[in-house]
């Protein structure tokens, strides 16, 4: 899964050899397995164009290549802050909503922003880089109708002061998602999947 998925999806190379069908949810809620890497997957998905792309992104990290990693999904409202210290990693996958993440997603940062070791500026903001120690690597697929751009930055604002790192390019997609968003979901869920493997 090296060269990773490039923002938007047009001109990409396909990182896979034979297409992963996106197949059904797996249960949301599953014990964490000893001595296994965990990718958190947080996302709203309330149409069924944003649960596709969050069904391949889930499709990509449970690749049968990939091994050593327990991939946990959780809708964002009911995502808690032990889901997240618990995990590895994560992709968060959000339509875009007037020029901002979805309120679900916002929801979720805000309930447990410190918690997780946020950090805030003087004035009260996100900022900073988050709590020492390592960074943790993360993903982000915003769906659009005919922008991404205020989703992204309010996304980014946000984990830039947490202790994660972005791992691969944001994936953008907008209007109909067809086979080709769809193949880039699987690559960022396998990228991110991937590098948590190792």
């Amino acid at each position: 899964f090296a060269g990773i998925v490039r923002s938007g999806h047009r001109g990409r190379r396909s990182l896979y050899l034979e297409r992963t069908p996106v197949g059904p949810r797996h249960p949301a809620r599953s014990p964490r397995v000893e001595g296994m890497a965990t990718l958190l997957v947080v996302h709203h998905s309330p149409t069924d164009t944003v649960r596709a792309l969050t069904d391949a992104v889930l499709a990509g990290a449970r690749h049968e290549d990939i091994e050593g990693v327990e991939v946990v999904e959780r809708a964002a409202l009911e995502a808690s802050a032990d889901d997240v210290l618990a995990a590895d990693g994560y992709v968060l996958v959000t339509p875009a909503n007037f020029g901002y993440m979805s309120g679900a997603l916002k929801h979720f940062f805000d309930s447990l922003f410190l918690q997780v070791g946020g950090a805030l500026a003087d004035d009260g903001a996100a900022g900073g880089s988050g709590a020492s120690g390592g960074r943790r690597p993360f993903g982000l697929a915003v769906h659009g109708r005919y922008d991404t751009t205020g989703a992204v930055r309010s996304v980014l604002s946000i984990t830039g002061a947490l202790p994660w790192q972005q791992a691969a390019p944001v994936l953008e997609l907008l209007g109909d998602l067809d086979d080709e968003g769809l193949e880039a979901g699987r690559e960022l869920g396998g990228t991110v999947a991937a590098l948590l493997s190792q």
